[in-house]
């Protein structure tokens, strides 16, 4: 009896009124609250990211953002900030804590609206950068130094808030880009300030595109673009006259033109959603309401025509402004002029109508 009391209490707790349990599962149930929590690791998942599958990629959707986290694993690969309020991307950003081995960044969807110079400072080895869906109004000269190795650029609907054609053209002036994304961006004519040599990829996509004029075709046959490949689709495109140059390198260069058989008529009526490439090139008319060059030419000729009468009638009121003296004193001669011509007038009117002369000439003899 005393042996089976003593196995009780060395393996029980009967002073606390619980039942039997066993050391093991004591340690388990205590050790929470008997050891503190370990700190996270370095190189760890920060508190507004997680982390996929391994520290390699990271995904980062916090609205209160205001900054890139500072804590996040230098192994990353692939970086994703997204649903933030980044506002303003700082010049070195990213230098704090540099990612030596990081290769795609996604800044999509962050009110992002100022790029610094060096922002991207830190990341030597970024190919891949993604500022698609952000208002962009500024990007520095600098804003892309510090990552010579960056060969995909997306702007995707980044293009809206402002005009940034010329900004960008300097910013990307020293980059050897492979493809750049700029769909959704409402252009309305080729960027060909923005098409360093050696880009292989254009993506011009849900654009307001009508045509693509002679000269902006002339420069995709530069010797550093002959390689170049484009996406036109979900363009707004004009079958008019207009549209004869863009048809003729279609059919020369359709392995250029990614998506050349889905390019569909958005005007006029009569063609809408005919294939472009089922056109012929004598078939498409220059219609003035329908926008064609010849409509154009002729209401600028009316336009002109219309300034040149103005301005004929501008001379002409100055002349007679300043010859109103003149004018006056050839009127009044002129009315002087009518006024005596009158009276002669009248004169022989009344010498005919008298009655004393009238007989006289009946009889000459008397």
């Amino acid at each position: 009896m005393a042996r089976r009391t003593r196995r009780a209490a060395g393996l029980g707790l009967p002073c606390l009124g619980l039942p039997w349990l066993g050391l093991p599962w004591l340690g388990l149930a205590l050790l929470p609250w008997a050891v503190p929590p370990a700190a996270a690791p370095p190189g760890g998942c920060p508190s507004a990211c997680y982390c996929v599958a391994t520290p390699e990629l990271v995904q980062c959707r916090y609205e209160s953002l205001d900054e890139p986290p500072r804590e996040l694993p230098t192994s990353v690969h692939n970086l994703s900030i997204s649903g933030s309020n980044l506002s303003v991307l700082h010049r070195a950003a990213f230098a704090p804590r540099p990612l030596p081995d990081l290769r795609l960044l996604r800044l999509h969807h962050d009110n992002i609206q100022t790029i610094e110079d060096m922002a991207l400072q830190g990341l030597p080895a970024l190919r891949t950068l993604d500022l698609s869906h952000n208002p962009l109004r500024s990007v520095a000269p600098g804003a892309f130094s510090g990552v010579p190795l960056l060969r995909t650029l997306q702007l995707n609907r980044a293009l809206l808030a402002a005009p940034l054609e010329e900004q960008l053209a300097l910013a990307l002036r020293n980059l050897s880009l492979h493809r750049l994304e700029l769909e959704g961006n409402e252009l309305r004519a080729l960027p060909v300030s923005l098409l360093p040599a050696g880009l292989e990829e254009l993506d011009l996509r849900n654009n307001s595109l009508q045509r693509l004029t002679s000269t902006e075709l002339l420069s995709l046959e530069a010797p550093g673009l002959r390689g170049l490949r484009v996406s036109l689709g979900s363009n707004p495109l004009h079958c008019d006259c207009s549209l004869r140059p863009l048809l003729s390198w279609l059919r020369s260069s359709a392995s250029r033109v990614q998506d050349a058989r889905s390019l569909q008529c958005s005007k006029p009526t009569s063609l809408r959603g005919t294939a472009v490439l089922r056109l012929r090139p004598e078939g498409l008319g220059c219609a003035a309401d329908e926008g064609g060059e010849a409509g154009q030419l002729e209401t600028a000729s009316y336009v002109f025509f219309g300034i040149v009468l103005a301005l004929i009638g501008i001379v002409f009121l100055m002349v007679l402004y300043l010859n109103r003296r003149g004018i006056k004193r050839w009127l009044h001669n002129l009315r002087e002029a009518c006024r005596d011509q009158m009276e002669g007038y009248h004169y022989r009117y009344e010498q005919d109508a008298d009655p004393r002369r009238t007989s006289a000439v009946d009889t000459p003899g008397l």
